[in-house]
């Protein structure tokens, strides 16, 4: 429950207040009057004068509508619809130890491959009572260590982040929080809490030994230099090498973009790669959008999709489906992510004892006309 407003002299629950919410039932109520607007605006003391009833009634109300009567409850939720008064979340988070919300971090919040994670943690936790405050941290230059502080000194029942967190300084005020923390997007035996995600080197060598079955031997990268990026483009590159399709991972030709990724980026990824290795036969992309421009200047060049080159992306995002020819690509299941990661925050909230820390979702290679 909420706490008092400093200015009010009520006493805290007693028979004294007892008789008083006895009283607030009665049809001899105080006489109301309109609310006082202070300098700080409408507060819980101006609801419970407009509603005749006392503050700590009003403030039952809100909080725990079932410890009054129904006669009550409407008379309250009529001054606050009058008066526009929103509960001080702040002052109740003092009292409770509880602020309601999870902070979820995210390298960008224009890439949409995040935007399914993203909406499944927001839809999931807002029917749980608590609200998502968002953050980006970028790929390079990253400013997690400064945005983890401020988001920290918030204190939040939750931090969701996008990917392990590889700061040492940002761990250990992470640790020494105390606030639950999930990790989501990557791998690791040591996380700070919990994680739930997937293994990027595993896709790099899964998305290689695709194209090989399918009798690709001259491929190449399209990638953004993110860490995680990086590390599925090279496992795709020591996959090929240990195939056969390529003699070591330096022969596997590799255009690096910076991140977040754009359709321009993969046209002119292709127009580069295409100047050292015209014979290319199959090209894997860090993202879907990266795909898209790969196709673009392939048709613009009159290069067959996939007869002569096969295409690969990664994120499944809507429109890979409704392509012409329709793209090949890594799925990741988002909305899975999203709801274990929402889970473990409610439950530990709660006091609620999480015993699987470590949730691998898995890929699917989802194989459709490019490649």
């Amino acid at each position: 429950m909420p706490p008092m407003p400093e200015h009010s002299t009520f006493p805290p629950d007693s028979s004294m207040d007892a008789n008083r919410s006895a009283r607030d039932d009665d049809s001899t109520e105080p006489r109301r009057r309109g609310p006082r607007k202070s300098a700080g605006g409408i507060t819980l003391r101006d609801v419970a004068q407009l509603a005749g009833v006392a503050p700590i009634t009003a403030s039952r109300a809100l909080n725990t509508p079932a410890a009054v009567s129904p006669k009550v409850l409407q008379k309250v939720r009529e001054a606050v619809e009058k008066t526009g008064y929103v509960p001080n979340l702040l002052a109740g988070g003092l009292a409770s130890n509880k602020s309601r919300l999870v902070a979820v971090v995210v390298p960008t919040v224009i890439g949409p491959v995040f935007q399914e994670i993203v909406h499944t943690l927001t839809e999931t936790l807002a029917a749980a009572g608590y609200q998502v405050m968002l953050g980006q941290s970028g790929y390079e230059n990253s400013r997690e260590d400064a945005l983890l502080e401020a988001i920290i000194g918030r204190r939040p029942d939750g931090v969701v982040l996008t990917g392990i967190m590889r700061s040492a300084e940002a761990r250990k005020r992470l640790l020494a929080s105390g606030i639950p923390v999930v990790e989501t997007w990557d791998l690791t035996p040591t996380p700070i809490d919990m994680l739930v995600g997937f293994s990027h080197e595993a896709i790099g060598r899964e998305v290689a030994r695709y194209l090989h079955a399918r009798g690709r031997h001259k491929v190449a990268v399209v990638g953004g230099r993110d860490e995680r990026s990086q590390r599925r483009m090279n496992a795709f590159a020591d996959e090929c090498a240990a195939l056969g399709m390529q003699q070591g991972r330096a022969c596997v030709p590799m255009y690096h973009v910076t991140a977040p990724t754009t359709l321009g980026q993969g046209r002119q990824g292709l127009a580069e790669l295409l100047q050292a290795r015209p014979d290319l036969d199959a090209i894997f992309c860090s993202s879907d959008l990266l795909a898209l421009g790969v196709m673009i200047e392939a048709q613009s060049r009159a290069i067959s999709i996939p007869g002569q080159l096969a295409v690969v992306g990664f994120g499944d995002l809507e429109f890979s489906r409704d392509l012409q020819p329709r793209l090949t690509t890594v799925r990741i299941d988002g909305t899975g992510i999203g709801q274990r990661a929402a889970r473990f925050i409610i439950d530990r909230a709660s006091g609620i004892e999480v015993n699987e820390r470590i949730v691998d979702v898995g890929f699917s290679i989802i194989a459709r006309d490019s490649a």
